[in-house]
């Protein structure tokens, strides 16, 4: 009896210690993958982000010219790359130019666009690094209209190195009035073109696009039109919420790397305070340039000002 109990003891000892391991192990191994799980849950997102689409073809990632140097046109709100088709002709005989579309572009998939991903710039960010790493630039200008314009600064920040130069075309940290800030609106005025662009969206763009533009170029109006309509509204009115409740000015002094501002001499959504305030707080050497024409659009309205611009801007 008494070895049977020993037996049975050991037994139950032996399946004790063995339980213990299992379990010790098991914590070990649970520990060590949640010591990775930000790292696992960062790699599932961004191969599920695009729902298995790699980020060239997501994006309609282009690289066209056959110059050495590396040249990055990254389109703003409510168009898309082929906003740069009066520009490019300018620079494909000296640059490698990098075109994409902003993910809540209309000529981009709409599954692809997340909204609990792009609640801030730094997702777009995100978007704009992965094209460059995917295709193997580490040396790069970069040309940015309105929100790329910030995406660009925020972007070298976080890269610093992998930019010589970022031209800012009608660039704006912040949109928003406040008591020592000049941004251009009122929060009162984004409320009704948030109110405006829920109510009708066709009637939204039929009076924001001229009013953009700007200058008296109907075909601007048109094409800007165009790119506008081809956004999902519900898609338009989340991006539009994300830009201006941005607030981008206390980064502004980390830019190291060089900028040039361009601006329009009256743009009804950046006033000329703007450029001046960021060529005042930018960190980085910060030149700053008025076209003689009006409007947010002048890759649209204005080419031939334009391109003569960035060519002088990528000179200095």
């Amino acid at each position: 009896m008494s070895a049977n109990i020993n037996s049975t003891t050991n037994k139950h000892l032996t399946i004790t210690y063995s339980s213990t391991i299992i379990v010790l192990n098991t914590i070990r191994v649970l520990a060590s993958i949640a010591s990775f799980l930000p790292l696992l849950t960062l790699l599932c997102f961004f191969l599920t982000s695009f729902m298995g689409t790699s980020i060239l073809d997501a994006l309609n990632v282009r690289v066209v010219g056959s110059g050495d140097g590396i040249l990055v046109f990254a389109h703003g709100f409510g168009t898309d790359q082929s906003a740069w088709q009066r520009i490019l002709p300018l620079f494909t005989q000296h640059y490698r130019i990098v075109l994409y579309d902003l993910v809540c572009a209309g000529s981009v998939n709409p599954d692809y666009f997340n909204f609990s991903r792009y609640t801030s710039l730094d997702a777009y960010v995100d978007d704009l690094l992965n094209i460059l790493d995917t295709l193997g630039v580490d040396r790069c200008a970069y040309v940015g209209h309105s929100v790329s314009a910030m995406i660009g600064l925020v972007a070298s920040i976080r890269r610093p190195h992998l930019f010589t130069k970022l031209i800012l075309i009608g660039a704006s940290p912040r949109f928003l009035n406040n008591e020592d800030y000049h941004g251009g609106f009122e929060q009162a005025e984004i409320h009704q073109v948030f109110a405006a662009m829920q109510a009708n969206y066709e009637a939204w763009v039929n009076g924001f696009a001229p009013l953009a533009v700007g200058a008296d170029v109907p075909t601007a109006v048109m094409e800007f039109s165009r790119t506008l309509f081809n956004m999902r509204p519900d898609i338009t009115l989340y991006v539009s919420k994300t830009v201006f409740n941005s607030d981008l000015r206390g980064i502004l002094g980390l830019v190291r790397v060089p900028c040039h501002i361009i601006q329009t001499s009256r743009d009804v959504s950046v006033p000329a305070s703007v450029a001046d305030y960021l060529k005042t707080h930018l960190g980085g050497r910060t030149t700053v340039e008025v076209l003689r024409t009006e409007g947010h659009l002048p890759h649209l309205s204005a080419p031939a000002l334009l391109g003569p611009a960035l060519r002088r801007a990528l000179l200095l």
